[in-house]
């Protein structure tokens, strides 16, 4: 006789075995290395040191 086993464990599994993979390739496609992180704050910091150098005082 055969092994029992629980669909919806097996569905599940499954389940979780896809979105691990799904999430494997977005990390590859979407992940930014440090480089470039370090490259748009420095970018977003100058662009605020300039926005804050050209306020006028009230």
């Amino acid at each position: 006789m055969g092994e029992v086993v629980n669909l919806n464990r097996v569905r599940k599994d499954r389940a979780k075995a896809e979105a691990k993979t799904a999430a494997a390739a977005n990390r590859a496609a979407h992940g930014r290395s440090k480089a470039d992180k370090t490259k748009a704050q420095k970018e977003r910091t100058r662009a605020e040191r300039l926005l804050d150098g050209s306020k006028l005082e009230d």
